[in-house]
């Protein structure tokens, strides 16, 4: 994790802290992570073992989907479709996260799912890698950006039928190796424009 309050914009892969979801001494660190990510990184990473790589992000298409009544990603296209049936929407907000409780309530929601939309808060990805947890974390964005932009006309949704759509989410099961090239395309983009991340 990156240590308290350091900006993303300036954490690199050197500042990044080596933790033990079940080391108690971990907020008594001078870097500690900020007390509002460990109750959910740590938690989660303690209580769901077969979690490798957490992202939670408030991003701006996501947030404003979560903040919705009914934040689910409905399927309107065959980017929505990619997450039917496969998101688990907490609505339980009940301030910032930061006690284990509530690490405890939101590993517990996730389950074996790998997808959280969280209401009035943001999003949460887990993946067994890096890279397949960042490309669900960039589709999702893209797919509640579709979402709010179709909202946003005033007029009704084009739901897909339910068959349809998992079938849709089904299709994209083969294309789940191709995560690792764009997370490889990434790093590339990054090494030409600054590759001081990686230090």
């Amino acid at each position: 994790m990156n240590p308290r309050w350091m900006h993303f914009s300036e954490v690199k892969a050197s500042d990044l802290l080596l933790l033990d979801s079940e080391d108690a001494d971990t907020m008594k660190r001078p870097d500690a992570p900020d007390p509002s990510a460990w109750c959910i990184h740590g938690t989660m990473h303690a209580k769901l073992p077969q979690v490798r790589c957490i992202l939670h992000l408030h991003p701006p298409y996501g947030t404003a989907l979560a903040a919705l009544r009914d934040p689910e990603v409905k399927p309107i296209d065959q980017n929505t479709a990619r997450f039917f049936n496969r998101i688990v929407v907490d609505r339980q907000f009940g301030g910032i996260a930061d006690d284990r409780a509530e690490g405890e309530r939101l590993a517990a929601l996730l389950g074996n799912r790998n997808i959280m939309m969280m209401g009035n808060h943001g999003a949460l990805v887990a993946g067994n890698t890096i890279a397949e947890a960042v490309e669900d974390l960039y589709f999702l964005e893209r797919a509640c950006q579709t979402l709010v932009l179709a909202y946003s006309t005033g007029r009704e949704l084009n739901v897909m039928k339910p068959d349809v759509a998992e079938k849709t989410a089904r299709g994209w099961d083969d294309y789940r190796g191709m995560s690792f090239a764009h997370f490889d395309a990434w790093k590339r983009m990054l090494d030409r424009k600054d590759p001081s991340y990686a230090s």
